[in-house]
């Protein structure tokens, strides 16, 4: 293999590791993504920060779209540049398929092997390429299961995070302006606590599928930035009674929260040095705001 031919053979290579890591630390390690993925949706994140109307709910899902088609491409082009520098000597063609040794015929070997449709025109003579197209069949295999997984876990995440927004809103409706002074302490206390799990739910939610902070809502009332503000004067209530239990429920509340604000800061960038100034940080990002109050860009402070 002359210079030209490693040259190829290790930048596929280096695509496939790229492709590979990728995957495994967007899919599989622990409150982890990875650098592609990160990438794309940050930057259809901040595109759609500058969209109005729907045009800017829409943007998550075609990122997660799009780190599907940049796995895709990846692993096509990296292996087809692993094909290039053995085309055509070391493939046997069949009947009246034309011999070709250029990147096109190396790009579309790679996408029928990826594919695992398996044409059969063109088959790899050599024991050690064989090999190779053999483990692109299990990797295309493996990265269409992979994609399927990834939206099947996202969405479960979204419906929790929508679940505990409608749940402050049902609260707030319910109890008016008393608050958790309106119930019976006990009654107060079991449902802040139930609150708070699902307050942690959220925050472990965040850490595990990083690509969920960057969907919108369409309704507000399913929007937890614009409710999150809620459940903290509701830990502040609670801790203002006399009720021993019902001030433990308001400070466990409290302790979830905080530990929210901690992921929105230290994985997302929010700033502030409270909790309260997390969460406006928050909603002003996601175009929510608590309800009667006008909806601003946060980098013009302009409706």
């Amino acid at each position: 293999m002359d210079f030209e031919g490693t040259l190829w053979t290790v930048l596929g290579a280096g695509l496939v590791l790229l492709m590979l890591v990728d995957v495994f630390r967007t899919l599989l390690y622990p409150h982890g993504t990875g650098p592609v993925g990160r990438a794309i949706m940050r930057g259809f994140w901040l595109v759609s920060r500058k969209l109005r109307g729907r045009g800017s709910f829409i943007a998550a899902p075609l990122a997660m779209a799009a780190v599907i088609g940049a796995w895709a491409a990846l692993a096509a082009i990296g292996w087809a540049l692993l094909y290039l520098p053995h085309l055509p000597e070391g493939f046997v063609h069949g009947s009246g398929v034309p011999q070709r040794g250029d990147f096109g015929e190396a790009l579309y070997i790679s996408l029928v092997t990826l594919s695992t449709v398996g044409f059969g025109d063109i088959v790899p003579a050599d024991p050690l390429l064989r090999l190779v197209v053999a483990l692109q069949a299990v990797a295309g295999f493996g990265l269409l299961t992979a994609t399927v997984t990834w939206i099947l876990q996202t969405f479960p995440a979204l419906n929790r995070r929508r679940a505990l927004a409608h749940e402050l809103n049902l609260f707030r409706e319910a109890a008016g302006p008393a608050g958790v002074l309106a119930l019976d302490p006990g009654h107060a206390a079991g449902l802040l606590e139930s609150m708070a799990g699902n307050v942690a739910a959220v925050s472990v939610d965040l850490l595990a599928f990083h690509e969920t902070y960057y969907f919108r809502e369409v309704e507000q009332r399913g929007s937890l930035p614009a409710t999150v503000a809620y459940a903290q004067d509701l830990g502040s209530q609670a801790q203002r009674s006399e009720s021993p239990e019902l001030q433990f429920a308001g400070r466990m509340l409290h302790a979830a929260l905080d530990a929210l604000a901690e992921v929105l800061r230290g994985k997302f960038g929010h700033s502030g040095d409270t909790s309260s100034d997390v969460f406006d940080s928050y909603e002003q990002h996601h175009r929510h705001r608590r309800g009667g109050e006008p909806t601003t860009d946060p980098d013009t402070n302009r409706p």
